[in-house]
């Protein structure tokens, strides 16, 4: 552990790597502290699905900041896409320009999804089909949907070797990446920062807190404006390439729309589904979990309901209370966080962008900037709410509202 750096970035995920990266790159000293082992986190753990990813539509938008920025922030969405494009072309972490089926759970939510997809604001528009219930086996053999929308810019990656092709990148720039390193203490001091870590002290010039769903304690103001919630995975057994193919016949990624979500693909091998969703609450063994994913699984595809599984996993993504992501600086701290389960686009993006922006280069500035980062009253970082509104969520969804 140096004694000092530059530039200390707390978080090892795709936030961290990728303004590392940057920082590095300026040639400014650079370190970067990883609570846990590198992968442990979401940014390894997680659906490895690629979309569009800002949570609010332009029309909510617009109410809220004016048709002109809102246009700015949408656009960030795109261009979150287009720069994980173009990283992938360098990293090897098997993308699939796979496409994506989004289920409608009723004939509601079909006819008000075929409605949107018709009517997309000008210059935001995506490549997307409508498909009837009546077609939708050409993209799932399950009659479970209503129909539902093909989205053909959607796609894939394995999430662990996209994380470690940032980690490479940032360290061939020169920032030094330590595990197992968990800070503890954040101090303000005259000339910096004080961060007291596991290892010992560290001071720094600058600080980037990148924690994401991980935000503890280190920081109170972060903590409450982040919610953590687990993101639960399951893989079945190898099935075969030709029976994955026969149940999802062109690859795609599968979502739906229900308001407590699932989401799934085939592995980058083509031999197995890997299915996730919200399956509980705070429950931190993926294990205790399967039962409920499997139920889930089963329920959109009766053939699997006996089958093998042999792989779970959890990771803990970061919503917000005005579900965006937020980056800037507050009292001296950077912070960039809160995808609100878009993370795979999002994270390296604005990574990058908060990194370009520690060290002042020109091309730095986003539409993201400056927005207030909301919190609720008697909120300290434990989502008591979370309980209650997802049972909220299932009744409706149960009922097909």
């Amino acid at each position: 552990m140096p004694a000092a750096t530059d530039v200390l970035i707390i978080g090892g995920g795709y936030t961290g790597l990728s303004a590392a990266r940057e920082t590095a790159a300026a040639g400014v000293a650079t370190h970067v502290l990883e609570a846990g082992a590198i992968g442990a986190g979401c940014s390894g753990r997680n659906g490895g699905q690629v979309a569009y990813s800002l949570k609010p539509s332009f029309a909510k938008l617009e109410s809220l900041h004016g048709a002109q920025r809102a246009f700015a922030i949408c656009r960030e969405g795109f261009e979150s896409l287009a720069y994980l494009r173009a990283l992938c072309r360098e990293i090897d972490c098997d993308w699939r320009d796979s496409g994506c089926f989004f289920g409608a759970h009723t004939a509601r939510h079909f006819e008000r999804m075929a409605l949107e997809a018709r009517n997309q604001p000008a210059g935001l528009e995506q490549r997307i089909s409508v498909l009837p219930k009546s077609e939708q086996r050409q993209e799932i053999d399950s009659e479970f949907y209503h129909g539902g929308c093909v989205y053909h810019d959607d796609a894939s990656v394995d999430p662990m070797k996209l994380l470690l092709g940032l980690l490479d990148r940032a360290r061939r720039a020169g920032a030094a990446v330590i595990d197992g390193c968990a800070a503890q203490a954040l101090r303000r001091t005259s000339d910096g920062f004080e961060v007291l870590t596991s290892r010992g002290m560290i001071k720094a010039r600058q600080v980037l807190v990148a924690t994401n769903g991980y935000s503890g304690p280190l920081s109170a103001w972060h903590r409450r404006r982040v919610i953590p919630i687990g993101s639960y995975q399951i893989a079945t057994e190898p099935l075969g390439r030709q029976r994955v193919q026969s149940l999802i016949p062109r690859g795609s990624n599968i979502v739906d729309s229900r308001r407590v979500v699932v989401y799934f693909r085939p592995s980058p091998d083509g031999e197995r589904i890997i299915f996730g969703g919200r399956a509980a609450l705070a429950e931190r063994d993926p294990l205790a979990c399967v039962p409920r994913l499997r139920a889930m699984l089963a329920q959109v595809l009766p053939q699997l309901r006996e089958v093998v599984l042999d792989h779970a996993w959890v990771g803990w993504v970061a919503y917000t209370f005005d579900t965006m992501p937020h980056l800037g600086g507050r009292d001296g701290i950077f912070y960039c966080m809160g995808y609100c389960g878009q993370g795979v686009p999002l994270a390296p993006y604005l990574g990058m962008k908060i990194g370009r922006q520690i060290v002042g280069a020109p091309d730095a500035d986003t539409a993201l900037d400056g927005l207030a980062f909301p919190s609720r009253r008697y909120y300290f970082g434990r989502p008591w709410f979370l309980a209650p509104a997802v049972w909220a969520n299932g009744t409706l969804d149960r009922i097909g509202v």
